[in-house]
């Protein structure tokens, strides 16, 4: 599980932060502080806004009270999201701010090439898990895995899945169905905190994986299902055709394919650094 330290934005600086709605949230005077040296942030942040009207209309997005300790015990200071950091950065007309604008304008360049050419996006991530310490034969299979979960995403919205919660209700029924586990309680066993929970997992747990959502999917299609309550029941049966598999295998190599183990071990594994680098793959798709 990754430390505290090991948030890329700001790793080694003093920015207090605190997980809120599964995402990580910054002290923005703490950020406006790092950033121009400001010893009075409070007063940099107010000009900012009057210098900036649409940073000021757009405020209450930006900025969420949060409870965060301090020398003085907890207090409700204004924090923002990695998003709402960004903005804020768009904003300030410092040296300090520079590299993180830079990588703003790369991202976002790449991003429109991106949709010009898919083909882009398909190699970047391959490149992002090759600098993390996967093998080719591993990344093929994650890669092809990303495409049919997409797939079955897309069945889901047509089908009837409206919120993010139908979702995850969905793909916990095709994961308990196929390895008794769900997802949630899957990343506890390899003690996974809000790492992604395919990237560390084997190629048997891979193809498993895969197994169970291709064959949801087809079972959608064929069946012509409409609405959540037919969808789970979908979903039980993918899982149930990957729990068959998953079985065979197991007596055929005198294992469980279910374990504690991570593909990689934390020495193996690259820290991201967002600015001058490259965001996690994992983040490059719609995985649970």
């Amino acid at each position: 599980m990754a430390p505290e330290n090991q948030v890329a934005l700001f790793r080694g600086k003093e920015v207090r932060r605190t997980i809120h709605n599964n995402e990580w949230w910054f002290v923005i005077n703490d950020v406006v502080a790092l950033l121009t040296g400001s010893v009075q942030p409070d007063g940099y942040t107010k000009d900012m806004r009057r210098r900036d009207p649409e940073l000021a209309e757009g405020w209450g997005q930006i900025a969420t009270p949060l409870s965060i300790e301090t020398s003085g015990g907890a207090q409700m200071l204004n924090c923002a999201n990695v998003q709402g950091v960004f903005r804020l950065i768009q904003s300030i007309p410092s040296s300090k701010a520079e590299p993180f604008k830079r990588w703003l304008a790369k991202v976002g360049y790449e991003r429109i090439q991106e949709i010009e050419d898919p083909e882009l996006a398909t190699k970047r991530t391959r490149a992002l898990y090759q600098a993390k310490g996967y093998n080719d034969a591993w990344i093929e299979k994650r890669l092809r895995g990303i495409a049919i979960r997409e797939e079955l995403t897309d069945e889901w919205h047509q089908r009837g899945a409206e919120r993010r919660d139908d979702y995850e209700i969905l793909t916990a029924e095709i994961s308990r169905a196929a390895f008794g586990v769900t997802p949630t309680e899957y990343k506890k066993l390899k003690n996974l905190d809000r790492e992604n929970l395919r990237d560390h997992m084997d190629d048997f747990e891979l193809i498993l994986t895969m197994l169970g959502e291709r064959t949801t999917t087809e079972i959608h299609r064929i069946e012509n299902s409409k609405g959540i309550n037919k969808l789970k029941v979908d979903a039980r049966a993918g899982g149930e055709v990957a729990d068959a598999a998953r079985q065979q295998i197991e007596k055929k190599i005198g294992r469980a394919v279910v374990s504690k183990n991570n593909y990689l071990t934390d020495s193996e594994a690259k820290t991201r650094n967002l600015p001058g680098g490259a965001s996690s793959p994992s983040s490059l798709d719609k995985t649970t």
